[in-house]
């Protein structure tokens, strides 16, 4: 089953962006990320909330900032989530398919009786 609140946070190209730079980085904050982005330190600020809600990311406090790493179980989670998405929809595809193919295949053999 799909969470979509955790399925909408990971949709967006910027906090996507973002749990890369925080992985990489081993962490940051919303100015370091700001600095990295072509985005405002506000608007860092509110992806950043968005992942902290689903759960993505976890928040220390460091003085006058809050510092974010990333939460390896959840990001796992989002992971198996997208994953079982991507087989679903592949073996879909492959139904589709081989159904097309038979359609193709008959009229194939329709087309050769009338020659």
């Amino acid at each position: 089953m799909i969470d979509d609140d955790l399925w909408s946070a990971v949709g967006d190209p910027t906090r996507r962006r973002m749990l890369d730079l925080l992985l990489a980085d081993g962490g940051g904050t919303a100015t370091s990320l700001s600095e990295q982005l072509p985005v405002t330190r506000q608007a860092v600020a509110k992806h950043l909330g968005v992942l902290d809600r689903v759960g993505l990311v976890h928040v220390t406090p460091t003085g006058r900032e809050r510092r974010y790493e990333v939460d390896s179980d959840q990001l796992a989670r989002a992971v198996a989530q997208l994953s079982a998405v991507g087989a679903t929809w592949d073996a879909r595809l492959q139904r589709i398919k081989r159904i097309a193919e038979r359609i193709q295949r008959g009229k194939s053999d329709s087309g050769a009786d009338h020659s």
